[in-house]
């Protein structure tokens, strides 16, 4: 006699029934649209599971996804190269799942572009520019320092675009239009005054450190004169930042108006353009206001993110940007400045300092060659 019997379980396909916004009630509404990098909750049936999540095509990264039989949270990819993207899978969610797949059919927009930075601020004309950023694909305009651009190329994800900088009449933003928005840069370019600490022409505030020079032979491209930074290959921990071609040292300047030290910190950041003619990799170059070491920003362009070294060098003049956001406690790795005016202090006055140091616990990978020019505090947001 059989004394028990086991139900057969078949396990389902996912069903996606609605789209949600991912937020605390009560604004966890339906939406009836979408676009990149955004947060939603997708509301269905037999979720759990997921193997792979897709918007127009492309997946989106399932490792940190909350899912739930009903639902499951996910941000749609930041990048979805609209203008390359199948028929086929325009406006859809593709799910799948151990137990099958579903595609729904979902608006999908792209949003309004956005800039990230640009190559070189302060180009010549005739040199190569590229603008980076999000979405910046059917463009209707492009205006560079007000000169409008029309020959330009564009990444198929929307990343980039890249053109031969005509000659400019002025100083300005950058303004790109297209088919969902616009956007536009708080700051000016091909002006290396506005904001200028020192750009060892006009505004000569250099002090000590280095030396200075104008010719085109080792570095290129340059707009007047410019200051060079310059060492061997650096024993553990060589921080001897007052050696000779070891630094850049100004008289105290203005960083600041008074009345801006009230705005968010994150809301200014250090610029200044750089060649660096050869692979560099383990020299650190550090930011300082003054001499009291209590707050630094480290530029370290060759370090990754995973702690990966990979060499780095410019194609002639490159534009380096560092919010005063990232100025920190303990050589640069402790703790952020609460706001500008711990910062900088009440006067928002003192000394630029650009040094350089090797951090490490070993030998730099490579001695650094590099040419500074147009020290400048601009508004960035």
């Amino acid at each position: 006699m059989q004394s028990a019997c086991k139900k057969d379980v078949t396990e389902a396909a996912p069903v996606i029934t609605s789209v949600r916004n991912y937020a605390a009630s009560p604004a966890d509404t339906l939406v009836n649209s979408l676009t990149t990098g955004q947060w939603v909750v997708l509301v269905g049936h037999n979720l759990q599971d997921a193997v792979q999540i897709s918007f127009n095509g492309v997946p989106a990264n399932i490792n940190s996804i909350m899912f739930s039989d009903t639902s499951a949270a996910v941000l749609v990819p930041a990048v979805i190269p609209f203008p390359s993207v199948p028929a086929e899978s325009l406006n859809t969610i593709r799910y799948v799942t151990r137990h099958g797949s579903t595609t729904f059919t979902f608006g999908i927009v792209a949003p309004p572009p956005s800039i990230t930075s640009i190559s070189n601020e302060n180009a010549n004309a005739g040199d190569s520019v590229y603008i980076y950023g999000l979405n910046l694909f059917f463009i209707s305009e492009l205006t560079f320092a007000g000169t409008p651009i029309t020959d330009y190329g564009t990444a198929v994800d929307g990343t980039a675009i890249g053109f031969i900088l005509p000659t400019l009449s002025q100083g300005g933003p950058v303004m790109i239009t297209t088919k969902s928005g616009s956007a536009s840069t708080t700051f000016n370019v091909n002006d290396p005054t506005t904001g200028a600490l020192c750009n060892f022409d006009n505004v000569n505030t250099f002090s000590w450190g280095t030396g200075t020079d104008n010719s085109s032979v080792n570095f290129p491209g340059n707009r007047g004169s410019y200051a060079v930074l310059n060492n061997d290959v650096l024993p553990a921990g060589e921080g001897s930042w007052w050696n000779w071609q070891r630094s850049i040292n100004t008289n105290d300047v203005q960083w600041l108006p008074v009345d801006s030290l009230s705005v968010p910190i994150d809301q200014y950041a250090v610029k200044f353009e750089i060649n660096v003619p050869n692979a560099w990799s383990g020299t650190s170059i550090y930011v300082l206001r003054g001499n009291s070491f209590d707050y630094m920003a480290r530029y370290e362009p060759w370090q990754g993110a995973d702690g990966t070294v990979v060499p780095f060098k410019t194609k002639g003049w490159h534009t380096v940007t560092i919010p005063l956001s990232t100025f920190r406690t303990n050589e640069g790795k402790g703790t952020a400045a609460a706001d500008l005016t711990t910062l900088l202090g009440s006067s928002a006055k003192g000394s630029v300092n650009i040094h350089t140091k090797n951090f490490s616990a070993s030998p730099s990978a490579s001695g650094l060659q590099a040419a500074v020019d147009n020290i400048r505090v601009v508004k960035i947001k």
